[in-house]
């Protein structure tokens, strides 16, 4: 499996591919990631919530995952209640 490196293939465009050329050392990459948690409306069986909640606990870093430095990365969140 390929692990994409999101500022590598920035580096190989240039200004005639964007709106001009970038300046990727002080550039900045913006996440967004959803908390799942249990709420108290009966949407699923009990049991079905925190195997839910509990497999979304598992996933990738998307961070890692793009090979974004930590020090450019903002992550933004939201709490959804299932």
């Amino acid at each position: 499996m390929e692990t994409p490196n999101i500022p590598a293939v920035l580096r190989r465009l240039n200004g005639a591919q964007t709106e001009g050329d970038l300046d990727l050392d002080g550039a900045s990459y913006f996440l967004s990631k959803i908390e799942l948690r249990s709420g108290r409306e009966p949407t699923m069986a009990p049991w079905r919530k925190r195997l839910f909640i509990a497999t979304s606990h598992i996933t990738a870093d998307a961070a890692d995952a793009f090979s974004l430095p930590r020090d450019c990365t903002v992550i933004m969140g939201s709490r959804i209640d299932v």
